[in-house]
């Protein structure tokens, strides 16, 4: 027997989602990928004319250059919401096609959550059906719980029943997402196992349960430094298709991804444009990478590498803090001043043995590079 979820009736004829409007949607300080990019939503969706999966909102090919970004027939210009190798997002999009679960595996700040969001909300046109992983999630999370008001007045019983995001998503068909997988506790994990093998979620307390219907999957991810921490077992590992998401693979790459977001962002937090700030970012992002890399850009000093990830997401949010910076206490245009306390945030997690490294790199690299005097006087007044 199955049963109908409270809070799934509002589907349409077609079983997709019908729009829930929030109050001050509008304001929201960072919307949902599916209201942020609406319109080029549609114009994908309005120029798509391949095949669709069951209750899909475009074909697997509109999905992948909702990611990867293109120009539509009609001038429409898609922007890229990842940058990276194209197989990447075609082996992630074809497994959501399929009866196999998404698990997008890479280390800190490769844009696993973020590619996530964009995968649901051009999937489904939802990317709200999320469960959080940290140490504490329990099982009611990804099963289902309570409304324990209602549980002790009537028992058991369908009114009672609070549905989790993973049931929801089952009942209607759509895309469920499941964010650091490997931070919730073993036995909360294998809960999924059912779940992805059988495409059912059982109720026992009333002898029903829900079926998965067409167009349902999920989306997990994790990162390789949480490896060991709770690591899936060989069971539900077997459930997924593991695309791993590398970092980016070029300068330019990384200068690119860093660019958009933070423009994407002080558009957000409606921080002024500020002229000049290339300079800027592409500093940032070469000190990011040789830390991390362990040898200069020309591959001639060896060097030694702190102890944070030093990830493009890092990167990001150091620039929009020079940004805030320069927009509300400087002169307008982003400087190295305005970069070198959130760099020395980010690079020196331990107060010891990350200074020594930060340190000697100012001394042997920065200091000696072409047109980084200003960058260096900066970084050593932050330091000192």
């Amino acid at each position: 027997m199955t049963v109908t979820v409270p809070g799934t009736e509002s589907t349409d004829s077609n079983g997709t989602a019908g729009p829930i409007e929030a109050a001050g949607a509008a304001e929201a300080l960072r919307p949902h990928a599916e209201d942020a990019f609406a319109d080029e939503l549609r114009a994908l969706a309005a120029a798509d004319d391949r095949p669709r999966p069951a209750r899909w909102r475009l074909s697997p090919w509109a999905v992948a250059t909702y990611l990867l970004g293109g120009t539509l027939p009609d001038g429409t210009v898609i922007t890229p919401k990842y940058v990276g190798p194209r197989r990447i997002v075609e082996v992630a999009v074809t497994t959501l096609a399929t009866d196999r679960a998404l698990l997008l595996l890479g280390v800190p700040g490769t844009a696993k959550t973020w590619v996530s969001e964009h995968l649901a909300a051009a999937v489904s046109g939802d990317s709200t059906l999320l469960v959080q992983g940290t140490a504490g999630t329990p099982e009611e999370a990804i099963r289902y719980g309570w409304n324990y008001a209602q549980l002790l007045a009537h028992g058991p019983s369908r009114e009672a029943l609070v549905p989790s995001p993973v049931m929801r998503a089952m009942a209607d068909g759509m895309t469920a997402r499941v964010e650091e997988l490997t931070r919730i506790p073993a036995d909360v994990q294998d809960t999924l196992i059912t779940v992805l093998s059988e495409k059912t979620l059982p109720i026992p307390e009333l002898g029903e349960e829900v079926q998965a219907v067409r167009g349902f999957n999920l989306i997990a991810t994790a990162n390789d430094r949480d490896r060991g921490v709770n690591e899936l077992s060989s069971a539900l590992r077997r459930r997924f298709n593991t695309v791993v998401l590398p970092l980016p693979g070029t300068p330019e790459d990384e200068v690119d991804i860093v660019s958009r977001r933070v423009t994407q962002i002080g558009r957000s937090l409606e921080l002024p444009e500020l002229p000049e700030g290339a300079d800027e970012i592409r500093r940032v992002v070469t000190v990011f990478r040789e830390l991390r890399e362990g040898v200069t850009g020309d591959g001639r000093t060896k060097l030694k590498s702190p102890s944070g990830t030093l990830s493009t997401a890092e990167a990001i949010s150091v620039v929009t803090g020079g940004l805030a910076l320069a927009a509300h206490f400087g002169d307008g245009v982003l400087r190295a001043g305005d970069v070198a306390a959130g760099i020395l945030g980010a690079v020196v997690r331990d107060p010891a043995a990350d200074r020594v490294i930060w340190q000697e790199y100012l001394e042997t690299v920065v200091r000696e590079r072409d047109g980084w005097k200003d960058f260096y006087r900066a970084c050593r007044e932050v330091t000192e």
